[in-house]
C-alpha cells in the first residue's frame, strides 16, 4: 500500500538505504529465517515467483554459490542489477572473514551503503562500537543537496541526502532547530494521518520561532515536499541515520510523538545516545506501553481495566482463558494496527489461533484479555502541558468493541452516551495525562458497558484520529502539541477543550476489492487503508456524507437481506422494523427469519449458500437484493457468510457487517429519502460557530 525512497551516490548505497527504510527489521541482505530455511527447490520456486522477499531470495541464492546466469534465468532480472547484488554478497563474505579492516576499508564499506548494525553482525561486533570506530576514523556522513531548481537559479528549497563523500552542502541553521521524525512508509495500520500531524507540527515549531527539520523516507507524503519544512533530510528512520542528522544539525531536540509507532520505537535509543526528546519522555511512553506498569497506574488511580494475563505457552494460554472466561481477546505484544489480534470464543479456537499466529517466547509474550461483548468503544484525544489538560474530543465508535479502532466508524460528538458517562471519560483522560507525565498529545481507548467505563489502553502520542478531530473542531491540535513540547503552556496558547463545529463522522475505506477471496469482515486486526469524513447538522446526514465519500451508495428502495449471528438476533426485530418503516421489503436466512417471526415481523426465507439453490448469492446476482446485513461471531467466519459478503462486494451491493452499523445506515437512508444533504465548506463551518481561536498557527 506504499513505498519508500532512498538516494545515494551509488546504486548499492541507495538499495541498502531503501532496505533499512522498509522497517522490516532488516539492516541488509542477510536472509530472514523463512528464506534461510528454503531448500534448493524452494529457493528456485521463490526466485521464479514475484514476492516481497525476492531481493533476499536472490541474495541467498548468490550466497549459496548459484551462478548469476542461473539466478537471472529464474528471476528474469537484468544482469546489471544481479551483478550489483552479487558484489554486495561478496563483500559480506570478506567482512565476515577479515573484519572491518583499516580506516580506508571501513570508509569504502560505508560508501557501499552497509549499515553500522549490518557491519557489526558480519564482524561479530555491536553497532555502537562500529559507530565509535567511524567517528575516530573520519567515516562521517555528509549531506548533499538535491537542487529543486535544476541549476536554473539559486534554489531556496533544496533537500538533502546522506553519504560518505568529501563535500557537505547542508546549510547552517539561522534559528534553534528541532528534528521531527516522520512516519516512514505507509502500510496497513499506519498511514498518512501521522504525516498530517507532522506537517501541523512544522507549523507549530515555526510559531515558536524554531527551525523545523524533517526526516522521512516516503516520497508520497506532504512532509517530504521540499518546501514543507525548513530543511528536509530524505533518510531512513533508523538509529544510525537519525543520530547522524541530529549531530549535523546540532538540534536542540527531537519530536517523536507525531509519526506514529516508527519514531516511538527509536525514542529510547536516541535518549540513551544523549539526544533530548522534546515533549513526553521515553520513560512515560514505556510506562503506558508496558502492560504490568500501566496496570499499576490504573490501580493507583482507581480506574477499571478488563482483566488480562500475559503468557508464553499454549498451556498457560488455556489456563488463563479458563480463568478469565470466554470470549477473550488474544494478541501478540507490541504489534502495529492490531496485527495478529483475534477474539476467541472457545478453547478449540484458541488452539487454532496459537498454531496460526503465535511465535511466543519470553521476549515476545502473548496478551490475553477478557473481551467485553456489546460494549461501546470510545477514543479520547487530549493535549497536556505537564499540568493542564485540554480534551480535544471524545469519539464514540459506531461499531461495538471488538473491531480495531482504525476500522471502526466513529462520531464526534458522542450521540448515545449519557452525560455522566461523558464526564467520567473526560475525568479519566485528564487523570491519565497527568499521571503518565504527558507533554503533548495523548490518546486513550475505553469501553463502556452497563454504565461502567473501562480503560483499554493509552498512547502518549498523536493518534490516527487527530487530523479528523482537528477538522471537526477547527483547532490545529498537532501544531499546538508541537508548541507545548517546546515549552509553551495551554494557558499561554489560550487552549480549551475542543468544541465540535457540527456532527462529524469518520468512516474507514478498505482495499478488499483488490484482494479476491478475502473475507471483507472487520475485526480486531486493522485492515483499512484510509478514511473519509462527513460533517453535518445531524448524525444521519453526516453518516450519509461519509458513506458517499467512502464509495457506498445506499439504496432508496428494494429488498434487504438479513443474516445475523446468534448473539445479534435479539436486536433483529428493532432493525427490521426500522427498515420496514423506510419502505424496504425483507428477506432473511432461516434462523434470522424465525427470530423476526417471533416478534411479529414477516420476512421471506432465503436459503444459505450451503442449503441449495436458489440461495442468497443467486438473488444478489439476479439484482433481487439491494442491501445486505450480514454479521458473524467467532474468529473464523462461516463459509456461507464469506460467500455472501464477497458476493455483495464484487456485485457492488452495499453491505453492513455489524448491527450498530446497520442502524446507522438506516439513519443515512432516511436522510437520503427525505431529500439528501447540504454542502458547506470547512471554512464556513469554522466561522459560523467556532470558539475563539488558539494562538497556534496552522
Amino acid at each position: 500500500v506504499g513505498e519508500v525512497m532512498a538516494i545515494g551516490a551509488s546504486f548499492e548505497e541507495a538499495l541498502l538505504k531503501a532496505v533499512r527504510s522498509l522497517e522490516l527489521g532488516r539492516d541488509g541482505l542477510a536472509a530472514p529465517p523463512a528464506v534461510a530455511a528454503l531448500d534448493e527447490e524452494g529457493l528456485a520456486q521463490r526466485l521464479g515467483t514475484p514476492n516481497p522477499d525476492r531481493l533476499w531470495v536472490v541474495a541467498e541464492a548468490l550466497r549459496r554459490g548459484w551462478p548469476q546466469e542461473r539466478v537471472a534465468e529464474r528471476c528474469r532480472w537484468d544482469p546489471w542489477f544481479l551483478r550489483r547484488v552479487a558484489g554486495l554478497v561478496a563483500t559480506e563474505r570478506i567482512v565476515a572473514a577479515e573484519g572491518l579492516g583499516d580506516d580506508g576499508t571501513l570508509l569504502s564499506l560505508k560508501k557501499m551503503g552497509f549499515a553500522d548494525a549490518d557491519l557489526a553482525r558480519l564482524a561479530g561486533s555491536d553497532d555502537e562500537a562500529v559507530r565509535r570506530r567511524r567517528g575516530v576514523s573520519g567515516a562521517v556522513r555528509r549531506y548533499r543537496k538535491v537542487d529543486t531548481c535544476a541549476g536554473e537559479f539559486a534554489a531556496a528549497t533544496p533537500y538533502l541526502y546522506g553519504g560518505f563523500g568529501t563535500v557537505d552542502e547542508a546549510p547552517p541553521s539561522k534559528r534553534p532547530s528541532v528534528v521531527i521524525l516522520g512516519s516512514g512508509p505507509v502500510r496497513i495500520g499506519q498511514g498518512i494521518e501521522f504525516d498530517a500531524c507532522c506537517v501541523e507540527a512544522i507549523a507549530g515549531l515555526r510559531a515558536q520561532e524554531r527551525e523545523a527539520v524533517m526526516v522521512n523516507c516516503n516520497p508520497e507524503t506532504v512532509s517530504t515536499d521540499w518546501d514543507a519544512a525548513d530543511r528536509l533530510y530524505f533518510e531512513p528512520l533508523t538509529r544510525e541515520d537519525v543520530l547522524d542528522v541530529v549531530a549535523r544539525e546540532q538540534a536542540s531536540g527531537v519530536l517523536v510523538q507525531f509519526g506514529g509507532q516508527t519514531p516511538l520505537k527509536l525514542a529510547g535509543a536516541l535518549e540513551a545516545a544523549g539526544v533530548p526528546i522534546l515533549g513526553t519522555s521515553p520513560g512515560a511512553i514505556d510506562l503506558a506501553e508496558d502492560r504490568r506498569r500501566f496496570a499499576e497506574v490504573l490501580g493507583r488511580l482507581g480506574l477499571h481495566q478488563p482483566p488480562g494475563e500475559t503468557v508464553v505457552t499454549l498451556e498457560a494460554a488455556r489456563e488463563a482463558a479458563a480463568r478469565l472466561g470466554y470470549p477473550v481477546l488474544v494478541r501478540p505484544s507490541y504489534v502495529l494496527g492490531g496485527r495478529g489480534m483475534e477474539t476467541v470464543y472457545r478453547a478449540g479456537e484458541l488452539e487454532d489461533y496459537w498454531r496460526r499466529e503465535v511465535l511466543a517466547a519470553p521476549e515476545h509474550p502473548v496478551l490475553i484479555d477478557r473481551f467485553l461483548e456489546r460494549a461501546i468503544e470510545v477514543d479520547v484525544d487530549a493535549l497536556c502541558d505537564g499540568h493542564d489538560v485540554a480534551v480535544c474530543g471524545v469519539l464514540e465508535h459506531i461499531e461495538e468493541a471488538g473491531i480495531h479502532s482504525g476500522d471502526s466508524s466513529c462520531v464526534l460528538p458522542a450521540v448515545s452516551l449519557p452525560l455522566e458517562v461523558l464526564s467520567e471519560i473526560r475525568r479519566i483522560a485528564r487523570l491519565l495525562a497527568r499521571e503518565l507525565g504527558v507533554v503533548g498529545l495523548l490518546n486513550v481507548q475505553l469501553a463502556v458497558r452497563d454504565g461502567v467505563v473501562s480503560v483499554l489502553e493509552a498512547n502518549p502520542r498523536a493518534s490516527r484520529t487527530v487530523p479528523f478531530i482537528s477538522k471537526a473542531t477547527g483547532v490545529p491540535w498537532a501544531s499546538l502539541a508541537a508548541q507545548v513540547s517546546c515549552g509553551a503552556t495551554l494557558a499561554e496558547l489560550r487552549v480549551t477543550d475542543g468544541v465540535p463545529l457540527g456532527v462529524a463522522v469518520k468512516m474507514p475505506v478498505f482495499p478488499f476489492d483488490r484482494f479476491p477471496g478475502v473475507d471483507p469482515l472487520p475485526g480486531p486486526e486493522m485492515r483499512s487503508t484510509g478514511e473519509v469524513m462527513g460533517i453535518a447538522e445531524s448524525f444521519g446526514e453526516a453518516y450519509l456524507k461519509a458513506a458517499v465519500g467512502a464509495g457506498l451508495r445506499w439504496p432508496r428502495e428494494g429488498r434487504v437481506f438479513l443474516s445475523l449471528a446468534e448473539p445479534d438476533k435479539p436486536r433483529a426485530a428493532a432493525l427490521a422494523s426500522r427498515l420496514e418503516e423506510l419502505g424496504f421489503a425483507l428477506c432473511a436466512t432461516r434462523g434470522t427469519a424465525a427470530a423476526l417471526k417471533r416478534a411479529g415481523i414477516g420476512a421471506e426465507v432465503v436459503a444459505k449458500v450451503s442449503e441449495g439453490r436458489p440461495h442468497a448469492a443467486d438473488l444478489m446476482v439476479n439484482g433481487d437484493i439491494q442491501l445486505v446485513v450480514n454479521t458473524a461471531t467467532g474468529s473464523r467466519a462461516h463459509r456461507d457468510g464469506i460467500a455472501i459478503r464477497r458476493g455483495a462486494l464484487e456485485l457492488r451491493i452495499p453491505y453492513v457487517a455489524t448491527v450498530p452499523g446497520a442502524f446507522a445506515a438506516a439513519e443515512a437512508i432516511a436522510v437520503q429519502v427525505r431529500g439528501g444533504v447540504g454542502v458547506r465548506s470547512l471554512q464556513e463551518w469554522r466561522t459560523r460557530s467556532a470558539p475563539p481561536p488558539a494562538r497556534g498557527r496552522r
